[in-house]
């Protein structure tokens, strides 16, 4: 069977609850991947575990290679990427701690590589569009969905992910205008990983896990790292669970 690709974000990069993990260094056309892959085996299924940030979370957001990371775990035989992501919550009945599964994002981002078509070959039969309507994978999505309601998570199918720059938090009004657009979640990483995935025909889904209000609640203190960092800690256990209950689900060749 193909490897099952994992990007862990804050959190969720310690290999410790693979079995038979060993490192394996990757060099691609775009790049070094932020770390070393891990190669090993979760609840019976090859996996390959990449370190968004950096093994020492030493990555920024905003400098994050997802070029070569995504290529790397395609290189590596991966047809299908699992990542995770802490995420603000823009919606009250979205709390801390939840799990969402999200749809749709929007990509505020500005800085970053967003394609690996730098440039075309002549003929306009040689340019690349890739349909984005749709840009998680909806298989997925229903397997994460399912599994994590049968462990009875707080899980919630479909929203709105939108990724800013960073590496700051939001502005009140920002977070405001986020919210009059739609979008149901904010974070830093999801979407240019989800547009470099599709570019390279790799089924993708994200598990968003609430870690925040953002700061459109005024009746909440501000955002601070640590707060992020506690509550994601805390959810450390349930995501592996996720992970162990669904990977033998997902198909495989």
């Amino acid at each position: 069977m193909t490897p099952i690709g994992i990007i862990g974000g804050t959190g969720l990069d310690d290999p410790a609850f693979m079995e038979s993990a060993e490192e394996t260094n990757v060099s691609t056309p775009f790049g070094d991947p932020s770390s070393p892959i891990v190669r090993g085996s979760l609840a019976g299924r090859e996996v390959a575990l990449l370190s968004r940030h950096g093994r020492q979370h030493t990555i920024p957001p905003s400098q994050i290679n997802n070029r070569a990371n995504l290529y790397a775990l395609k290189d590596l035989g991966c047809e299908q990427v699992l990542v995770t992501a802490a995420c603000g919550s823009l919606r009250a009945e979205l709390d801390r701690g939840h799990f969402v599964i999200p749809d749709q994002f929007i990509d505020f981002t500005r800085r970053r590589a967003v394609t690996y078509f730098d440039a075309f070959e002549p003929g306009i039969e040689n340019a690349h569009h890739t349909p984005m309507a749709d840009p998680f994978d909806a298989d997925l999505r229903a397997a994460l969905v399912r599994k994590g309601k049968e462990l009875e998570l707080n899980v919630h199918d479909g929203g709105t992910i939108l990724t800013i720059e960073g590496n700051r938090f939001s502005t009140r009004a920002e977070s405001n205008m986020f919210r009059m657009w739609g979008a149901d979640l904010v974070n830093m990483t999801v979407a240019p990983e989800c547009i470099l995935a599709n570019e390279l025909g790799l089924k993708y889904a994200a598990i968003a896990v609430v870690t925040d209000f953002d700061c459109w609640k005024t009746d909440e203190p501000p955002l601070r790292v640590e707060d992020l960092i506690a509550v994601f800690g805390r959810n450390i256990e349930n995501l592996v669970r996720l992970f162990i209950a669904v990977l033998p689900e997902l198909p495989g060749s």
